[in-house]
């Protein structure tokens, strides 16, 4: 219902404002500019689609490998104490557990290939003992809101185009990024557990205060390495990680004498029919996306910020960076792409440089994951699910905003 009014607002809003610059700006070609997103987008979005599916085929076709060799039962026990408070409603021991675990660890670790398909096979799990069908569950807007928070621990490609840009230490973004996704993480955790009226025990802050603890140590190892240091380890690290899980899964296979080849291609195919069903919901976000940014109303948007911000007295050098705020909950590719070019336009170690990469790092495609995870599983409902993973997303700009004033002035 809420993709729905999105969606219709992104259309209309477009609209409107092109009107508005024909009538009174003379501007006759925007409206040939919405219309050409229009093929772009859609072409992007099958584009996206046809990428994913040799993913989703080879990632699904191991999560069936790990489901019958009993490997994600184990990985469900071991985080079931923890799960059992976020996830109530899942059974203890249902393989759901483990399919979060594994896209929560893939997303972590930067492994966006590695987490999509586990993604979409937890909501399949997760769909299997929804009571209505058509409506998200609490299980899944737990999830999404925990997808939607962008917990990454390391943020290698940021640092990637950092360096590209001419960064003068394209690694110094790190920390400011470690602490606002984990602040929009926590903060939508808690907030979606209120709504539910999920019990915060000693077993969450725990666990919030354990993970606090890595994401500390892991700052203070790698701040006392130079930039391509980082890269290598974390690469090297992230791949050694997700080579061992393919092997236990084919190890449970084994042990169980499952025939892990036709276990592969069971799933592959369940991943390659994945990728078919997702294709027009892709398209339809990606396609509003593209009139919303081609018609210039966020254009009009970062100006009317930045004009009331001044107004008030206030330093607005940060609205310079909102433009990748303001995209990365509709588009991953759209968002980076203004992170660039607030590198190019004021300089990769300026503020708005800076603070554009901690945006960039510290949220995630909110629209994107609601749209193609409930969208692979048929449901029409989001119930509160957006609102709450913008509010991770809201809370994760505002201190991205704080903690770059503090970092860099």
């Amino acid at each position: 219902m809420v993709l729905n009014y999105i969606w219709i607002v992104f259309i209309f809003a477009a609209f409107v404002v092109a009107l508005v610059q024909l009538v009174f700006f003379g501007n006759s070609q925007v409206f040939t500019d919405i219309m050409n997103s229009t093929f772009d987008s859609a072409r992007t979005g099958f584009t996206i689609s046809l990428g994913l599916t040799g993913i989703l085929a080879l990632w699904m076709g191991i999560m069936k490998i790990g489901e019958k060799g009993g490997m994600i039962q184990i990985f469900a026990r071991v985080v079931n104490p923890l799960f059992r408070r976020l996830f109530p409603d899942i059974p203890k021991g249902h393989p759901a557990s483990g399919s979060i675990l594994l896209n929560l660890s893939a997303n972590m670790l930067g492994l966006d290939n590695a987490a999509t398909p586990a993604g979409l096979q937890a909501m399949k799990e997760l769909q299997e003992i929804n009571p209505d069908k058509e409506k998200a569950s609490n299980s899944m807007i737990m999830f999404l809101v925990l997808n939607a928070s962008g917990l990454t621990l390391i943020p290698v490609s940021i640092m990637a185009l950092r360096a590209t840009a001419g960064a003068t230490n394209p690694a110094d973004v790190f920390i400011p990024i470690m602490i606002a996704t984990f602040t929009s993480t926590m903060i939508g955790v808690l907030a979606v557990c209120l709504k539910q009226r999920i019990k915060i025990d000693g077993v969450i802050i725990g666990t919030f205060g354990a993970l606090a603890l890595l994401i500390t140590g892991m700052l203070l190892m790698f701040n006392r390495m130079e930039q391509d240091q980082v890269q290598a380890i974390s690469s090297v690290a992230a791949s050694i990680i997700l080579f061992s899980v393919i092997i236990l899964f084919m190890l449970g296979g084994i042990r169980k004498k499952v025939n892990v080849y036709d276990a592969f291609i069971e799933g592959a195919k369940e991943g390659f029919n994945t990728a078919i069903r997702i294709v027009p919901f892709l398209i339809a976000i990606l396609v509003a996306v593209g009139m919303f940014r081609a018609s210039g109303t966020l254009d009009y948007v970062i100006d009317g910020l930045k004009y009331a911000v001044s107004s008030l007295g206030f330093d607005a050098r940060w609205v310079d960076g909102m433009p990748t705020a303001l995209m990365k909950p509709l588009s991953g590719s759209g968002a980076r792409g203004m992170m660039v070019d607030a590198m190019n336009t004021f300089g990769a170690d300026s503020f708005a440089g800076r603070l554009s990469g901690i945006l960039q790092g510290a949220t995630d495609t909110t629209f994107y994951i609601v749209a193609v995870y409930l969208g692979s599983i048929g449901i029409k409902n989001s119930r509160y699910t957006i609102p709450y993973a913008l509010l991770a997303d809201l809370s994760s700009i505002v201190c991205a905003i704080f903690v770059a004033y503090l970092f860099f002035g």
